[in-house]
């Protein structure tokens, strides 16, 4: 079967489309133009027109689109319509500050299990998620039906961890460990290193008049 090729940049941008139609919501607004969607994003009219026509059509010409539709299609092809159950490995502070954000629960993402070889830590809480010994692992992703994980261990023990987790069965790994990590090709991975976004900042202070472009398709 032929994969449709959607840019990441678009999924990226359909968040932010997304986050927009929940205020919009949260205000009673019940029509918007792509101009307003845009305006809230900070693209242009045509890049939402554009970005939306890749998962279908949506809307009406001269009219806009139904906020509450809207939210709810985009809600659908990001796959935050339904419940997501998440395990996290590293029960540090990183991990106590993740597991009380509310955007988690907001978009369906359910954090059922924090692991630690750490035996002060065991036993323990973050918030009302039990902080289990790492052995526990495979029966509570089996019991749970988990597919995604989190990683927030130190570095040196990134590796082991994600191997742990896709010997488990996870299919889908958010790594904050400030490390690089081989998955296999059915695995989907995506990083997080928030020291290098703070380093993107401060180059973009220092050289000001730097200009960016996007890197070439490969």
């Amino acid at each position: 079967m032929r994969k449709n090729k959607v840019p990441e940049p678009t999924v990226a941008r359909l968040v932010q489309y997304s986050h927009t139609l929940e205020n919009l919501c949260r205000q009673g607004t019940t029509i918007v133009s792509s101009e307003e969607i845009a305006h809230g994003a900070g693209v242009f009219s045509s890049q939402v027109r554009k970005d939306l026509a890749c998962f279908g059509e949506f809307g009406t010409r001269g009219l806009g689109y139904n906020v509450r539709e809207l939210l709810d299609q985009t809600r659908t092809i990001l796959g935050v319509n339904r419940p997501w159950p998440v395990i996290m490995v590293g029960a540090g502070k990183l991990a106590r500050a993740l597991a009380t954000y509310r955007g988690f629960a907001e978009r369906n993402f359910d954090i059922v299990a924090v692991f630690d070889n750490d035996l002060t830590k065991i036993g323990g809480k973050i918030g009302q998620i039990d902080i289990h010994p790492l052995e526990t692992l495979p029966a509570i992703v089996g019991a749970n039906g988990v597919v995604i994980g989190i990683i927030t261990v130190p570095a040196g023990a990134a590796r082991p961890t994600a191997r742990l987790m896709v010997d488990n069965g996870l299919t889908a790994i958010l790594n904050f460990a400030r490390v690089h990590i081989e998955v296999p090709e059915h695995v989907v991975l995506h990083n997080v290193d928030l020291s290098a976004e703070i380093g993107i900042l401060t180059f973009k202070l220092c050289h000001p008049f730097v200009s960016f472009c996007h890197d070439p398709p490969a």
